[in-house]
Parts: C-alpha cells; structure tokens; sequence
C-alpha cells in the first residue's frame, strides 16, 4: 500500500509540475485546521513529513488572518498558534481581519501564481480550491499525509493549454508572413541577376573591358618578402683561438723539458761496488 501512495504522490507531483511549472522547494500555504491536527497526531517535523510525500524540500507559510483565528480561539489553540508562528508569513493585505477560507483563497487567486500547495483540513475549502486549476490540495487522515490527485477540470484545463500551445498566436502568424516576403524578395533579385546572364555577347566584352580598367588604377597589394636563413649570432658564438701564439709556447715548454733531461741523464751514478773496492785498497 505506502508503494502505490508515493506512485501515486509521484504522478500527481509530476502532473503540476510539467502542466503548470511547479518547482522545488515547495511552498505550502497552512492554515489553522491542518496546524492543530498534526500537532494532536504529533506528525513532526511537519517539513520532513510533507518531504516526503512530495519528493522535494518544501517550506511552509501561513497568513496573518490565520494567525488571528487561531487567537481568537482561545487557549485550546494556543501550542498552535506558537507553531504557526514560526511559519514564513505569506502576504495577506487585509486591514481587518478576515476568516481563514476568504483570507486563503484571496491569497491563491484565480490562477495560483505563486505555486502554493494548499494545507487544509476543511472539506468543503478542499472541493473548492479542486476547481481552481494548478491548485494541488494536501490533507492528513490520522497519522498518514496525503496529496489529492489532480481533478476533472484541472486535467481539462492542462489539455486545452496544451492545444492552445500547439496553435500559432496572432505575433507568431505576423513573424511568418514577413518571413515569407522577405524570401519572395530574395527570389526575385535572384530571377533578375539571372536575366543578366542571358545579355549579348558584346555587352559582356564592354563589362569585361570596364573591370579590368578598373584594376589598372587599383594599387597592387603588397608583397611579403620571405624570410631568408641568415647565419649564426655573433654574438653566441666563441672567438677564433690564435694559432700561431700557442705552438711557439708548446715549443718553448718542449725545449726546457728537453734540457733537463739531458741534465739529468749527464750525471753519472756511481755504483757502491766500486765504493767498496777503493775502501779494500786502502
């Protein structure tokens, strides 16, 4: 059973959404009857519950007059009237101080601009606002939420505003017809230049002669010259080591070293045989 209420929850949902542009978060106007039974019913949060049935987060308003009502009906009502308090207040621009029906359907007009979800427990205001179209209509039995599915002449009302939709306005007819002429036009310059084709041969030859005067007087267009491979930076690059200052010293160095071998290999070492024999002869 709660699987075939949230069909039938989601389905009615839909219905006012696609039909008359219902969006979340949901506005729901209360009033005082709906208030007091679910606190007797202790159905709290009432956000949360009213959640999810619609699927979507709402926000819950009520009236001044509504306010006033619940005041004057003494202390009964009074945790009531301390909850409706701390609801958002809808405009309600009544000096004096209406009954909650006229005060409500007031609010919600003819054709509900606003987008209110009405909250009541009053039959007789339930079968009312039913007639209304984009009005949708949320009860309580006991501790279960419900929302009505859409009526009869909502249903009507959707379908004739969608044929309406579907048939051209009297702006939209006058877009087309200009549209029209406005191609017809363009045809007709398109037969014209068509006709040009079908001209002498010497008219031709006149207009050819004619354009290409017209090119002699126009300057030529400038030429880019393209950009040729130039050689490297000088910048980047290293300097030309001096040749011929190196070898001289490379020679220099050899000589030197040359020199001290030969030095070297001029002094003789005397072996210690020989130190021995001259020390035995003494």
């Amino acid at each position: 059973m709660r699987l075939k209420k949230q069909k039938r929850h989601r389905r009615s949902v839909r219905f006012y959404t696609t039909c008359f542009g219902f969006r979340s978060p949901f506005k729901i106007l209360c009033d005082g009857t709906f208030i007091h039974h679910l606190l007797l019913n202790r159905i709290t949060p009432a956000d949360t519950a009213i959640s999810n049935i619609l699927g979507a987060p709402v926000k819950l308003f009520t009236t001044r007059c509504v306010l006033a009502e619940l005041k004057s009906l003494g202390e009964s009502y009074s945790d009531s009237l301390n909850v409706a308090r701390d609801l958002a207040p809808a405009r309600c621009d009544h000096e004096k101080r209406k009954s909650a029906v006229a005060c409500l359907t007031e609010v919600i007009g003819e054709g509900n601009s606003e987008h209110f979800f009405v909250a009541s427990q009053d039959a007789d205001l339930r079968k009312k606002f039913q007639e209304i179209p984009a009005v949708p209509v949320i009860f309580a039995l006991r501790n279960a939420l419900f929302l009505e599915p859409p009526s009869q002449s909502q249903q009507e009302f959707a379908k004739s505003a969608e044929e309406e939709r579907s048939h051209m306005n009297d702006v939209e007819f006058k877009m087309l017809t200009k549209k029209k002429k406005k191609t017809l036009s363009s045809e007709e310059l398109g037969e014209a230049s068509d006709e040009d084709e079908g001209l002498p041969d010497k008219i031709l030859e006149e207009l050819k002669k004619n354009a290409d005067k017209r090119k002699t007087d126009v300057k030529d267009k400038v030429q880019f010259k393209r950009k040729k491979a130039k050689g490297p930076n000088p910048l980047s690059c290293k300097k030309k080591k001096n040749e011929d200052k190196k070898p001289a010293a490379k020679n220099k160095e050899g000589d030197e070293s040359a020199e001290t071998v030969r030095s070297r290999s001029k002094k003789r070492k005397r072996s210690r045989k020989q130190k021995s024999l001259t020390d035995a002869t003494d």
